[in-house]
């Protein structure tokens, strides 16, 4: 329970860094972060692998490179539920996904694997 509560305030921190980043991004406060963060898992929980299913074809066709777009409009559609969380078009959600893609791929690599 601590891990997931330590990797909430993470991805909350990451996309406080990515809002401050990306021009087009806008987080109020802690508090829209982290329930960003949690919108966030959810839809990457639930709507992500139902897209991906749909979108298969696109993905095998751009050798999975429409998956960078799919992790934008997932979070997109996240902004879309979190009031103080807001995308102003899909440009941003693109580079602000591939940012925190990015940046969570590097936090794994210095943490390292997990028992």
């Amino acid at each position: 329970m601590v891990q997931f509560f330590i990797h909430l305030l993470v991805s909350a921190a990451l996309l406080l860094l990515v809002s401050r980043v990306v021009t087009g991004i806008h987080i109020d406060d802690w508090t829209s972060a982290i329930l960003g963060a949690l919108v966030l898992g959810f839809v990457n929980a639930i709507v992500r692998p139902i897209m991906l299913v749909l979108t298969l074809p696109f993905t095998i066709l751009t050798f999975g490179l429409f998956l960078l777009v799919l992790n934008g409009l997932m979070l997109w559609l996240a902004s879309a539920f979190v009031p103080g969380f807001r995308i102003d078009g899909f440009g941003p959600a693109f580079l602000g996904a591939l940012l925190l893609s990015l940046l969570n791929m590097l936090i794994a690599w210095m943490v390292g694997p997990q028992a």
